[in-house]
This record gives C-alpha cells, structure tokens and sequence, in this order.
C-alpha cells in the first residue's frame, strides 16, 4: 500500500529539536482541522508531543527521500535531529516547534487527543495552521502534484521502496457524492 511520507518535527522541553519519518499519518474527515498519526510508543517525536503538546507535519518532496533513514535512526534525545539529518529549520507562526524548510507544505499542530493501545498510540493534532508553499499551487489554489512530488513509501518484507504519485487528470466535486449534488461542508471552505 502506497504511504505518504511525513516528517514529524517536534521540540523537547529542553529546547532539543527532533525530527522522525512518519507513514502512518491521516486527516481526519475534512475540512482539515484534525490529523492522526500512530506512533511506536518508544519514540522521543512522542515523548516531546506529550510534554510540549505540539508538532509540526512537514510535508516533503521526492527530493528529501534521503533523509528519511538517518531521521529513522535511533538518536539519544540530547541531538539535535536537525543538524545530525543536515535539515535546516523552518520557523513556526503559531508554535515553537520548527518546521523543516524545503517541504511543500507544513501543518502546525497542537495536542488534541492520545490514545494509547498495548503496542501503539494514535496521537491526533489540532492543525492551528497549514501553509503551502505558493510554488507548489496551480492558479486556482490546488497543490500541483507534478511540481511537488509527494514522497511515499511502499513497504515489502525487505524494506522501503519511495516513489511519488501522479495526477491523472480527472476531477469531482465533493457534491457528486450527494443526491442533490450539494456538498454538506462547502460552508466551512468560505471560512
């Protein structure tokens, strides 16, 4: 199953900043105010997530693929993921968690619900502020999937295969679902 690829970027209360590769990783119904992601429960993206209760998902391109092994690698919290992955910082507007620059888009996050299972959690993220980068956006505001690149991951019994998508030029209203053809949250868009 095709995954996208996301790199989670955090802060400890230290002040320490972390970055982890995320495929796990969904909005929730739309519009998108909320995200999951299901998290091993020994990763320090977590253990900031839970003591700072905020985050940053960095979307990225085909072109960061090589950074998602050494941001996968166990790192002792006390490193900073930033300089160990050679990534540089994107600051944040509405949080103190950076983002990654070099992304198409970023969500910042705050804490909005944990649920913790025997071997996993989901941890779902209220999106205080999506930005995309403008050189990504068609004329009428749709990321341009050709130009960003979306990294994904198809996982087999040997390991990681990236690879990206593309658009096949076929386009629905979120209307066409409905008898009426009335899309029952296109209010919330005008927000």
């Amino acid at each position: 199953m095709p995954l996208p690829v996301a790199f989670i970027s955090s802060v400890s209360k230290e002040g320490i900043r972390n970055i982890a590769p995320y495929s796990c990783i969904m909005p929730v119904l739309r519009p998108l105010d909320l995200i999951c992601l299901a998290s091993a429960k020994r990763r320090d993206t977590l253990v900031n997530i839970k003591e700072t209760r905020e985050f940053v998902v960095n979307l990225a391109g085909t072109d960061l693929a090589d950074k998602v092994v050494p941001t996968a690698k166990f790192t002792p919290p006390e490193v900073d993921e930033f300089k160990d992955a050679a990534l540089e910082e994107k600051p944040s507007e509405l949080i103190k968690a950076p983002g990654i620059a070099g992304c198409y888009a970023w969500m910042e996050c705050e804490l909005f619900k944990i649920y913790e299972e025997s071997d996993y959690v989901l941890v779902m993220g209220k999106v205080l502020r999506l930005e995309v980068d403008d050189m990504y956006l068609t004329s009428d505001k749709t990321l341009d999937i050709q130009k960003a690149k979306p990294l994904m991951m198809i996982g087999s019994k040997k390991g990681m295969h990236f690879c990206t998508t593309s658009d096949i030029d076929i386009f629905e209203p979120f209307g066409a679902m409905f008898s009426n053809g009335k899309d029952p949250m296109a209010a919330k868009y005008l927000e």
